[in-house]
């Protein structure tokens, strides 16, 4: 068993422990001695301040000792105020150093409002210094010979930190370019124009100041690939001609419905006139009685009238069976 004196002292030693570990996990010594050693001034107060802040000291003091090894004239308040604000301080902090080697006049407010901006400003002063090459979809255009051109350029641009809060980015660059090859394209005579002279489409386009409100300034257009595509304008003459062709059908169709009708319309009247004929024929045997009941016609008269009609239809019938025997001689020649 232990000896009851040595249970206060083990009880004070565990204590001492925990609260050792407790003072080194809220209290970052290692990094205030690490500050220390770097030759930044940065007094534990302010670390436990920061801690209270809830603001990582590492995030703000592993970056100040950079900028002071860089020879850059930051405090922990500018630091600070920036990771608060939802700012990246290890990135402008090398952003900033990136720049004064190359010579780059960028202050660290800027850079702080390029980095809340949402802009990456370490990318933004890398490619200040080595611009950056932008490849463009292909761009089909149709000249006035009615031949389509496909053409696909490359963008060398490089940031203009001045205009990069606010500015447009990439894709209004691509926009634009696209926009002047299909403008050089379709105002040139004809798509041999383009092949012979593909500078043309950077000039133009070069020529246009396209950079402006972005935030980029473009320094050559180069066009990587020029093909010829399919003769739209002989595919819009085909189409147009098929169309006419379905519009002329389609009146001839309305003109062929309207004949049948007015046909059928003929047929029509043709037995109304059929039947207005039988009946006035109904009405001749009663005219022919009411002129004999009337004395108008006598019974001799009659009879030359019916002498008349006998004979008429005796030459009918002689007419028909002559022009029967015309129609069977030639069958008869063959036999």
């Amino acid at each position: 068993m232990l000896d009851s004196g040595l249970i206060p002292i083990i009880f004070m030693v565990a204590v001492a422990i925990v609260v050792l570990s407790i003072f080194f996990s809220f209290v970052p010594v290692m990094l205030w001695i690490s500050a220390l050693a770097s030759g930044v001034r940065v007094g534990i107060i302010t670390l436990v301040a920061m801690r209270l802040r809830r603001v990582i000291p590492s995030r703000i003091v592993n970056p100040l000792i950079k900028a002071r090894k860089a020879g850059l004239e930051l405090d922990t308040n500018q630091l600070e105020s920036h990771y608060l604000a939802g700012g990246n301080v290890d990135r402008v902090v090398d952003a900033l150093v990136a720049a004064q080697r190359a010579d780059i006049p960028l202050g660290f407010e800027r850079a702080a409002a390029i980095d809340l901006a949402g802009r990456d400003v370490l990318e933004a002063v890398q490619m200040s210094v080595n611009p950056k090459v932008i490849e463009t979809p292909v761009v089909a255009a149709m000249a006035k010979d009615g031949i389509e051109v496909k053409a696909k350029a490359k963008v060398t641009v490089r940031a203009n930190i001045d205009r990069l809060v606010g500015g447009a980015g990439e894709e209004t660059i691509i926009a634009r370019v696209g926009e002047g090859i299909v403008t050089t394209i379709g105002s040139s005579n004809s798509h041999k124009d383009v092949l012979e002279n593909p500078d043309s489409i950077s000039q133009t386009v070069l020529n246009k100041g396209l950079d402006a409100g972005t935030a980029f300034e473009i320094l050559s257009i180069d066009i990587a690939d020029v093909d010829v595509g399919k003769n739209i304008g002989a595919q819009l003459q085909t189409d147009q001609a098929e169309a006419d062709k379905r519009i002329a059908q389609a009146k001839a169709e309305e003109r062929r419905a309207m004949a049948v009708a007015q046909e059928q319309e003929m047929k029509a009247r043709v037995v109304e006139m059929k039947a207005k004929v039988v009946e006035a024929e109904a009405q001749v045997p009663l005219a022919l009685s009411e002129a004999l009941r009337s004395g108008k016609l006598g019974v001799m008269d009659y009879y030359n009238l019916q002498n008349i009609s006998a004979d008429t239809q005796m030459r009918q019938a002689f007419g028909a069976t002559g022009s029967k025997q015309k129609s069977d001689l030639p069958d008869q020649d063959q036999e």
